[in-house]
């Protein structure tokens, strides 16, 4: 594997993969490589395959990124030793964006004019993802995103060069709302993070709570980095909703359950979630012991491919078992395999078409990538917040697996139709 990490505006820092063992576990050496702009046909001659990564690895959501980091470099890692793709070796060109939008295009825009980078993965916020899109058809470069929430990215801000694998916020809104269709709780108050992923799925679940017959009666946005949480949590407690949903990430999320619980907020109501990553659940304990969220991606789903993915990370990273955005990221690397390999080529012209109505079967199952709008099709997971064998902290014990055509929205759509 090779990633190159930005040292300065003119010089990127390159680390070169050695061999990997039967354990995965040779170290990696570094070089200083001089940026350049490539030509295509040199491009095609590059001895090595390059995926673009501007990732949130400081910041709020610093411990996405991070995650997504991990869960390409074991790709790498594991597929170099196998020779790569097409016979190259991946390059994964890792740059941290802090979550900012505009630093986001800004590294991007450089991989493709000094690298002649092509192919990108692990942007972390929607909004970075948002501002990038609009430039993939200028760059030529396809993007297939391993997290990215906000729904439009597959309705009206949609583009053809875009691909999403993950499950998307309106996906996983709709599993919950599905799996309180028949619970017993009849109000509901939401808080979201405010940026993009935040408001789209706040807005998603207020209008499926509405087509269930349940009340709404209120929401309320933080902005990413907040730290004092109480003014939300009394909002919450005195809005005599029977459960909250949450939309949160990353430190924010851990500040959350962390000051819910010190104000007893889960004996007041049920607490549900978009999603709750395992470092969440290490970083706060007991606070989130019985949280009901939906699951982009958990070690626990039960599926031999799965199981042997989960084996694997724990070899490499010394018996710690995958969190939700490195096996979101692992899978997202997957469709990239399958798409260029039956395109026999990394042009976007020619791994657009392959990528579109493409199947894998992978750790979470089958993912469909829909023709129509680029949204991997895949089923939806819930689980409960709960301890196990083994575990000093809560880990995600799955209670329902949702067929795709009940979790995917039509296309184009962030809103259902049933």
């Amino acid at each position: 594997m090779k990633t190159t990490n930005r040292i300065s505006r003119r010089d990127v820092l390159v680390g070169t993969g050695a061999s990997v063992g039967a354990s995965l576990g040779t170290s990696l050496g570094t070089s200083l490589a001089v940026p350049a702009i490539w030509t295509s046909a040199q491009a095609q001659a590059a001895s090595t395959i390059k995926v673009g990564m501007p990732l949130a690895l400081t910041g709020p959501l610093g411990s996405v990124g991070q995650q997504q980091k991990r869960g390409a470099e074991l790709y790498a890692k594991v597929q170099n030793a196998k020779g790569g793709w097409l016979g190259k070796k991946i390059e994964l060109l890792i740059e941290d964006t802090a979550g900012n939008p505009a630093t986001c295009v800004r590294k991007a825009q450089e991989m493709v004019e000094r690298q002649d980078c092509r192919l990108f993965t692990g942007i972390t916020l929607s909004s970075e993802a948002l501002a990038i899109v609009p430039k993939l058809a200028e760059w030529n470069a396809i993007f297939i995103s391993s997290d990215n929430g906000d729904g439009r990215l597959t309705a009206e801000s949609f583009v053809p060069n875009f691909f999403r694998a993950n499950v998307s916020g309106p996906m996983g809104t709709r599993a919950v709302s599905l799996y309180l269709k028949d619970a017993p709780y009849k109000t509901f108050y939401a808080l979201g993070l405010d940026y993009a992923w935040g408001h789209n799925s706040v807005q998603v679940f207020e209008d499926e709570m509405k087509r269930l017959g349940k009340e709404f009666v209120g929401k309320v946005f933080a902005p990413t980095g907040t730290k004092d949480y109480s003014t939300y949590v009394t909002k919450i407690r005195q809005s005599g909703a029977d459960g909250v949903y949450l939309v949160l990430a990353g430190d924010d999320n851990n500040a959350f359950l962390a000051q819910a619980a010190q104000y007893q907020l889960a004996s007041k109501m049920a607490m549900l979630s978009e999603q709750l990553e395992l470092s969440a659940m290490r970083a706060v304990g007991e606070a989130c012991l019985g949280i009901i969220a939906s699951a982009r991606y958990a070690f626990t789903i039960d599926n031999p491919k799965n199981k042997e993915f989960v084996e694997l990370w724990k070899q490499e990273h010394g018996g710690q078992v995958p969190d939700q955005f490195e096996g979101e990221q692992w899978q997202c690397q997957r469709v990239f395999e399958a798409g260029i390999t039956k395109a026999g080529s990394i042009e976007a012209d020619k791994l657009r078409p392959a990528l579109e109505d493409l199947t894998i079967d992978d750790i979470k199952g089958q993912v469909h990538m829909r023709k129509c709008d680029h949204q991997g099709v895949q089923q939806g997971f819930i689980f409960k917040a709960a301890m196990r064998e083994g575990y000093s902290h809560p880990v995600p014990e799955i209670i329902a697996t949702l067929a795709a055509d009940r979790t995917t929205p039509p296309c184009n759509k962030t809103t259902y139709d049933d």
